[in-house]
């Protein structure tokens, strides 16, 4: 498919100034590794035949990864892509070959179908790995909770089955929770793993370690992990948080200021998890699932994750 460029698209190249799109999109150009990602994709994406030919899948992945970066649905994708040359310029197609809000859905099923989005994730963690930016010797562990629509005003009259309500901090939430492992040295998220939100963060930690790790880090909310019975044989230093409450009480002895001082260590090591969530919530607008059921949005949190690690490893990567 021709990549020329249009008169609109050559009229925005000989701009005096970038935008911050422009800047930002230019930086991840040069940081992703584009033709390992495709490889992962290739073998399950459609080849030139008899029918349609079929979009290049650098700008159907380079597009997907638009929509993770700017949390936009296919049908306001597909009108980015009209409007904004600099999107098109990523995406390395012209105006006159944007594809269509159903093709863009296609392409987004044939990752989810084939849990395309778990591999992405997993070849962005292999090539950052060999950059040495992840030690793994110590992990983090922590969840968020993550909205979801609680309306029952659809074809079945009902919420979301696979969401859930839970309470926190007096306040009733609906919808499920991302839970992460994180490498304590880069910050980097090696694990993630998805429940409906009223699951129990101390009960999902094992699908969250690499199984080298030498120390985990956790906050109160994960308070005996240790006597759970699928940890009975890990050897592993557990610095879990004290209760707020037990905290609070400490007195000015100097095996309480001993305490208080390793408490603040531990929360300096575990502020690391919530970059990534911070990225992905702030930084790439993923405020509420966009889909129904665990399975389409855990497909989603794969690739956030993995385009978050990216971002926070950009200027390692830059340099």
């Amino acid at each position: 498919m021709s990549k020329q460029l249009s008169f609109t698209d050559l009229e925005q190249t000989s701009k005096k100034k970038q935008t911050r799109r422009e800047i930002f999109l230019a930086e991840m150009d040069k940081v992703m590794p584009w033709d390992r990602l495709e490889a992962a994709i290739d073998s399950f994406y459609p080849k030139a035949g008899n029918g349609r030919r079929p979009y290049p899948l650098s700008s159907m992945l380079r597009i997907y990864c638009l929509q993770q970066w700017y949390a936009l649905s296919d049908p306001a994708m597909e009108e980015s892509l009209y409007e904004i040359a600099s999107m098109r310029r990523f995406a390395q197609i012209n105006i006159d070959t944007v594809p269509d809000e159903t093709t863009l859905l296609n392409f987004r099923h044939l990752l989810e179908k084939n849990q395309l989005t778990e591999a992405l994730f997993h070849t962005i963690n292999q090539y950052l790995a060999a950059k040495g930016l992840t030690l793994k010797q110590g992990t983090i562990v922590d969840a968020t909770l993550i909205n979801a629509p609680s309306s029952t005003k659809n074809a079945k009259g009902e919420r979301d089955p696979d969401m859930h309500q839970t309470k926190k901090s007096n306040q009733w939430y609906f919808g499920m929770k991302a839970h992460i492992g994180v490498d304590s040295h880069s910050g980097l998220v090696h694990h993630v793993h998805t429940t409906p939100a009223n699951t129990a963060d101390v009960t999902e930690v094992d699908h969250l370690l690499h199984g080298n790790e030498t120390d985990v880090f956790a906050d109160a909310g994960y308070i005996g992990v240790h006597k759970r019975k699928e940890h009975e044989n890990r050897d592993i230093n557990w610095w879990i948080a004290m209760r707020p409450g037990k905290r609070k009480v400490l007195t000015q002895s100097a095996d309480d200021r001993w305490v208080e001082t390793v408490e603040k260590v531990k929360a300096k090591i575990r502020a690391k998890v919530e970059h990534p969530f911070r990225v992905i919530k702030q930084q790439f607008g993923f405020s509420k699932v966009r889909y129904k059921g665990l399975g389409k949005n855990t497909s989603q949190l794969y690739m956030l994750f993995a385009l978050s690690n990216i971002w926070q490893a950009r200027k390692t990567l830059l340099a």
